[in-house]
């Protein structure tokens, strides 16, 4: 049965969030059938960073979204608690940021070794070859 909720949960979500923009808390705890004070929980816990306008309104961006449904998905679906949630978080977060730092090394080491690459043929590209006659030993 939760396999069935959640798969209607998240075709009712991706339809109610076609457009992109940003979102006022009643309408995100509308759109994910939460209560506002949910979502000011998961705020003061750190686990959701939603922007402010000038008159200090929660705005939502489709980013904050995407995140909510996944600490939807841990809470809902998984039973992780709030403790549980953050540490999954910041060790998505890490990962994440070590697949950029991984990405630079490998492009680092991608120039590096085109650069050589070019130099050794520019190098060779300047000889001349030589050619000798082979005499043949009797």
């Amino acid at each position: 049965m939760r396999v069935k909720r959640a798969r209607r949960y998240a075709g009712d979500v991706a339809t109610k969030r076609k457009s992109k923009g940003a979102y006022m808390i009643s309408a995100v705890a509308e759109m994910y059938a939460i209560h506002p004070q949910t979502l000011r929980l998961y705020e003061r816990e750190g686990l959701l960073r939603p922007s402010r306008s000038d008159g200090n309104t929660r705005l939502y961006t489709d980013e904050d979204l995407e995140r909510l449904e996944f600490i939807l998905n841990l809470a809902r679906d998984l039973g992780v608690n709030i403790a549980g949630i953050a540490i999954v978080l910041q060790m998505r977060e890490r990962m994440e940021e070590m697949n950029r730092q991984m990405q630079g090394f490998v492009d680092f080491v991608r120039t590096e070794m085109l650069t050589r690459v070019q130099q050794q043929q520019a190098q060779q590209a300047g000889l001349v070859p030589l050619r000798r006659k082979i005499v043949p030993k009797e």
